[in-house]
């Protein structure tokens, strides 16, 4: 076990890249199946209008830049950052709209897939250096086959984007404890997490106290490293200090109508920018090991806001406000109908178990039990090295163990306070899972070593890997079999601690969400519906009425409809909206379904048709 960043060594690469390159075709060519969820559908509209701008930015580039042609191509779904939608549009343009490679929907896909496809790479990469290649191999292999997170994967959307850019910059933070170069990068790809998504925020909090710590500790009797060490913390407390003076002398409206490009707001930005790297670089030729730990810190204060602003038109002519208003929206973040444990959850206080009691629901059984073995190891190494009488006990905890254990947990301990909303499944933890992944890997990797040590006893010679690939196999095969078998449904499955899915529906867990599962009933409805029928498509939006008609997934004829106003309606099962079903009764005249969706006897999404 290894405190330090250490480089991949060239066969790690090689199975890195490997490893991205069979997600990413599996993520590829699977993506047909997959419906389009709500999100999605918005998403796609965005990233057209994104493309659209750079169009005009290449042929107009005068007229592009105006606030008012930015804000007309990038106001809409202004809540959420453009990294991503940016490359969905720029793909759909170049792979659909100018090669006519590929479907729209796949076109649009194609970027979440190659960063979806970095998260076993990572694992792998950073599983090998800090525990061993085997626990590395096993986070890597069974990440995607936990079917949702296989879900999440497929869409073009932000929840699997982050959590692969999370991982990046935890992954070049622990480089950076070794080389200058990845601590530079660290502030770079933090810049491009805020970019993806606002989860990004936290991570400065996580890793700050490893680099304090790892300062702390190198400095220790070398008192110019030490004296630099105080010199960077008091930089960046006194600005921290300047901006509340300003914030509680002007009050919040002042502070933000006051903050423009002369102004002692950049000012102070500057001052913290310059100063803390500079410090570093003088620091770096006397003591480089806590000039390495403090650059990380660095360079995320100084490019992530950069990258941020850079990457985003929309905040070129007022980014303090338009900052301002998309902080305070995610703050404020309205709450949706969740049902959880027979209980229909639409406001706050929520169960501090949520996150805990959904992961173990939702993870396929052979592989949250790794995971939760592996963690309460490492907890209970990291606590008995507290106390001198238990401390010789157990192996003490290296730094690198120690951050990533934290980050096994920290995105759940974000989203579990009763206050934050709970709803969208497990995509809001997603940046911890891939660490779990490998907290499961290790707890497999020490399984298999303890049995090849007793049978060594008959087969002196028996490798490890004789003994880890049938219990890899055995380990990760029921996950792969749930995941063929609810596929492309993923947002129903459930695992075996929850009885599978009809066991989730008696313990009153939402079955499914964001409306992707209708896929199932359109052959149907196209083969049965009258020509020209309204059709209502319950939770389906607009945009994506419209996108599976261009998929040609349905039918062109078929025109949207609201419920009572329909000739054939598909209702997404959900205990918010029973009283749709009851609705569908009255208004068509009949209890009795057509069609339907129904796994392993649950229903999913079930279909009417008026007689």
């Amino acid at each position: 076990m290894t405190t330090r960043g250490r480089a991949a060594t060239r066969p790690e690469k090689l199975i890195a890249l490997g490893l991205w390159a069979l997600a990413f075709c599996a993520l590829w060519a699977t993506e047909s199946a997959v419906g389009f969820t709500r999100d999605e559908s918005f998403y796609f509209h965005a990233a057209r209008d994104y493309a659209r701008w750079f169009q005009q930015l290449v042929h107009e580039p005068g007229r592009a830049l105006t606030d008012a042609a930015i804000v007309r191509a990038w106001d809409y779904n202004h809540e959420h950052p453009a990294l991503m939608k940016t490359l969905f549009g720029l793909s759909h343009l170049l792979f659909h709209d100018t090669l006519g490679w590929l479907r729209p929907a796949a076109a649009f896909r194609l970027p979440a897939f190659a960063l979806a496809a970095l998260i076993p790479a990572l694992a792998f990469l950073l599983g090998s250096a800090v525990f061993s290649r085997a626990a590395g191999l096993f986070a890597a292999l069974s990440f995607l086959l936990v079917p949702r997170q296989y879900f999440n994967a497929e869409l073009a959307c932000f929840d699997m984007p982050i959590a692969a850019m999370w991982l990046l910059v935890v992954y070049a933070f622990w480089r950076a404890l070794e080389d200058r170069h990845w601590g530079v990068l660290c502030g770079v790809f933090f810049g491009l997490a805020v970019a993806t998504k606002h989860n990004a925020l936290f991570l400065p909090f996580t890793l700050a106290p490893f680099a304090l710590w790892r300062a702390w500790t190198s400095s220790e009797g070398q008192p110019v490293a030490r004296t630099a060490l105080w010199r960077v913390v008091g930089l960046f407390g006194a600005v921290a200090v300047l901006y509340a003076l300003l914030l509680v002398s002007l009050g919040p409206e002042g502070f933000q109508r006051k903050f423009f490009l002369l102004s002692p707001h950049t000012l102070l930005f500057v001052v913290l920018a310059v100063g803390a790297l500079g410090l570093l670089h003088v620091l770096h030729a006397t003591h480089p090991t806590t000039a390495l730990a403090l650059l990380p810190l660095a360079t995320m204060a100084t490019f992530g806001p950069v990258v941020f602003y850079l990457h985003w038109p929309y905040l070129w002519h007022a980014p303090v406000d338009r900052t301002a208003w998309y902080l305070v929206f995610h703050a404020t973040h309205n709450h949706y109908a969740w049902f959880y444990l027979g209980t229909l959850m639409r406001e706050p206080p929520f169960p501090w178990s949520y996150v805990v009691v959904k992961t173990a629901l939702t993870v396929p059984t052979s592989l949250f039990v790794p995971m939760v073995t592996g963690g309460l190891v490492l907890a209970a190494r990291a606590l008995l090295g507290l106390a001198a009488r238990t401390r010789a006990w157990v192996t003490p905890l290296t730094l690198a163990e120690g951050l990533v254990g934290l980050h096994a947990i920290a995105a759940l301990l974000i989203i579990s306070p009763p206050s934050v909303p709970h709803f969208g499944g497990v995509k809001h933890w997603l940046p911890s899972m891939p660490f779990l992944g490998l907290l499961a890997g290790v707890a497999v990797c020490r399984g298999c070593a303890a049995l090849v040590e007793t049978l060594r006893a008959r087969w002196p010679r028996l490798p490890f890997s004789a003994v880890a690939a049938p219990v890899f196999a055995a380990v990760l095969l029921p996950a792969l079999l749930a995941l063929v078998r609810v596929f492309p449904y993923g947002t129903s499955y459930y695992s075996e601690l929850a009885g599978g899915i009809p066991g989730a529906a008696s313990l009153g867990m939402q079955r499914q969400f964001w409306s992707s599962n209708v896929t199932a009933v359109l052959p149907w409805i196209n083969a049965h519906a009258p020509r020209n029928a309204r059709l209502f498509l319950h939770e389906v939006t607009g945009f994506a009425f419209q996108d599976y008609q261009r998929e040609g997934l349905l039918r062109a004829d078929l025109r949207p409809a609201g419920l009572g106003d329909s000739d054939v309606a598909a209702y997404q099962y959900h205990q918010e909206f029973r009283e749709h079903e009851f609705a569908l009764w009255q208004a068509y005249g009949t209890r009795t379904p057509v069609t339907g969706l129904y796994l392993d006897e649950a229903p999913q999404v079930i279909v009417y048709q008026r007689p």
